[in-house]
């Protein structure tokens, strides 16, 4: 289980960046070319924003820029993804946060003075060119907001820094916390982030997984400090910026980008927090059961309920799985699933210095990468569906939208990736008879989607909504504050189902979504909404599929409630949480229904 260096792995584990910049000699000369089409476009366009015709000339050259920066911005970003120890990634990565800065700060003038216009003539442009639309709605809701120019330019100059709490939060982890080897009945075993995270938190031997638990908790607590620090720099810089603006909170001003109200944020995490509690007690009651355990802890909620039932799967057989589980989205859905394959999309390796987790980079005009660190478990087959269905939604977006129109608001962006994860589950479950497979695919269904999903990032956002009170309030936050906050959380949230050990409460440092504004909410929302399209899809509704289709291309051209009207889905109630949070029930009661049948034989 060791880790191997970066220049170590093979090369058809690794995604194919040449499809961005084929040599390190074009990415430069692709800097170069972007550095003197801005020097150009600051000449000829400032002092000429006037009227309608000069507006929508701005506009073009900004959507020209943004569509020149994304590769070179996205090429910097995925080589240090891989390999956050190499300096020269780790410079080049640097480097681009500074030119989009001075990049922003050339051009802060743009914006300021569309601003300046009379609405009118911004709606004529709207008129004029209703592929802007998008674009000028933004702006035309930023106005209230909008400070002096001479501010305005002098907040895009601080851009890099404004990123450095999260820079900072990477670098602590994924390059200085370095875990020693745990030991276990005299034998050693060694400790990495994707370690702990890939293999650790699932280990079946209780003995095992605790004493990595307990190593892993230790070797953050020596880092708790300095991360809370990091972590509170970048909270005061938003709240800052939200009273600067004079927006009347700082949830108003994170939610409005995401074009959803309060009323819809704290819904999802009252209504969850309060009603799935007690489905997923039962969940962790019948993990004890089935693992005959003294005790249940935090550190035993990742297992699986079969202990000796875990099937492994190679990345080949992966592809198969994902053409006949996602067969149901088209031919041209399926089209892109070889592709991704054939033409290396996809990072598959375990190197040492790649962050940790997956994800899915969709860059504007070139192709989606997906990074994932492949165990061989077959529940990466849910997180290779996951991220391919972000995949799926960029390149259909990309395809059908311009740049300004491609990305839905964070409250859907969720919603494509858990989707496959539910057609996943439905075609294992349908192509088997097995008790056994059948209870290992509801397992992981509520473990990997629900429990990813709807649970731990959930009670991040519980938590995070707690944090962001304190700051709007005129607070800070320290290490031992936070770890009060999340330790909270999570006893509210379990009860006496679980014993909330030591070491838990560090559990806020291992998660990158907080540097990314309100977004562990949205994994929930997504998933709202994706459960409520699968139930259309599998009760028989023929449309469901092309409505969703629809709904991928649509992009960010509608707001996150007429997207989801678009698929059938009223957001503008609490029934469809409440009827996924009934649905997460019935496949709990599944479960333990099916647990007794195998007990029975």
């Amino acid at each position: 289980m060791s880790t191997i260096k970066r220049s170590e792995v093979p090369v058809q584990e690794t995604w194919n960046l040449e499809d961005l910049f084929a040599t390190e000699t074009d990415y430069t000369a692709a800097i170069e070319d972007l550095k003197a089409f801005v020097d150009d476009a600051a000449t000829s366009l400032e002092g000429s924003i006037a009227d309608v015709n000069s507006a929508i000339k701005a506009i073009e050259v900004t959507e020209k820029i943004q569509e020149k920066m994304v590769p070179i911005g996205t090429f910097a970003n995925l080589a240090s993804s891989v390999d956050q120890t190499n300096t020269e990634n780790q410079m080049r990565s640097a480097n681009f946060g500074a030119l989009a800065a001075t990049i922003a700060t050339k051009l802060s003038f743009v914006t300021s003075d569309l601003l300046a216009l009379d609405e009118a003539v911004l709606k004529e442009a709207q008129n004029v060119k209703p592929e802007y639309k998008n674009f000028i709605d933004k702006l035309l809701v930023q106005k209230p907001h909008q400070l002096h120019p001479q501010a305005e330019k002098a907040l895009a100059a601080f851009g890099a820094t404004f990123n450095a709490p999260y820079e900072l939060y990477n670098t602590t982890k994924l390059v200085d916390m370095q875990f020693p080897d745990f030991e276990v009945d005299g034998q050693s075993y060694p400790m990495s982030y994707n370690l702990f995270e890939g293999d650790w938190e699932l280990e079946t031997d209780t003995v095992k997984r605790r004493a990595a638990f307990d190593a892993f908790s230790k070797k953050l607590r020596d880092y708790q400090h300095t991360t809370a620090k990091t972590y509170n720099t970048h909270i005061q810089m938003e709240k800052t910026e939200a009273d600067l603006r004079g927006y009347d909170s700082i949830f108003d001003s994170l939610l409005q980008p995401q074009r959803v109200d309060r009323s819809m944020y704290d819904r999802q995490i009252d209504l969850i927090t309060t009603e799935l509690a007690p489905h997923m007690r039962r969940y962790a009651k019948l993990i004890q059961k089935a693992h005959q355990l003294d005790r249940m802890t935090f550190a035993d909620l990742k297992i699986s309920l079969d202990p000796t039932y875990e099937p492994t799967i190679t990345i080949e057989e992966s592809r198969k799985y994902m053409k006949d589980g996602l067969a149901i989205m088209g031919e041209d859905y399926a089209h892109m699933l070889d592709r991704s394959f054939d033409e290396r999309w996809i990072d598959f390796a375990q190197n040492v210095g790649k962050s940790t987790g997956a994800f899915c980079s969709s860059p504007y005009g070139v192709h989606p990468y997906i990074l994932i660190s492949w165990t061989s478990r077959m529940n990466e087959v849910f997180v290779l569906a996951h991220e391919l269905g972000h995949a799926g939604h960029f390149y259909l977006a990309n395809d059908a939208q311009n740049v300004f129109n491609a990305r839905p608001s964070l409250y859907f962006i969720e919603a494509p990736s858990t989707m496959n994860e539910m057609l996943m589950a439905n075609y294992l479950l349908k192509n088997s008879t097995d008790a056994r497979f059948k209870r290992w695919v509801i397992s992981t269904i509520i473990s990997r989607t629900y429990y990813h999903n709807f649970v731990t990032h959930l009670l991040e956002a519980a938590y995070q909504r707690k944090v962001y009170e304190i700051v709007d309030a005129g607070g800070t936050v320290n290490a031992p504050k936070l770890n009060e906050i999340k330790r909270k959380v999570l006893e509210n949230f379990w009860g006496d189902a679980i014993e909330v050990n030591e070491g838990a409460e560090l559990t806020w440092m291992r998660q990158p979504h907080y540097y990314m504004g309100l977004y562990p909410y949205t994994y929930s929302a997504g998933l709202t909404i994706s459960t409520q399209v699968y139930r259309r899809i599998s009760n028989g509704d023929e449309s469901a599929v092309a409505d969703w289709i629809d709904v991928l291309k649509a992009g960010g051209t509608k707001s996150p409630l007429e997207l989801a009207q678009m698929a059938g889905v009223d957001l503008s109630t609490e029934q469809p949480l409440r009827e996924t949070i009934a649905f997460i029930g019935e496949l709990i009661t599944q479960l333990e229904e099916l647990t007794a049948e195998i007990a029975a034989h």
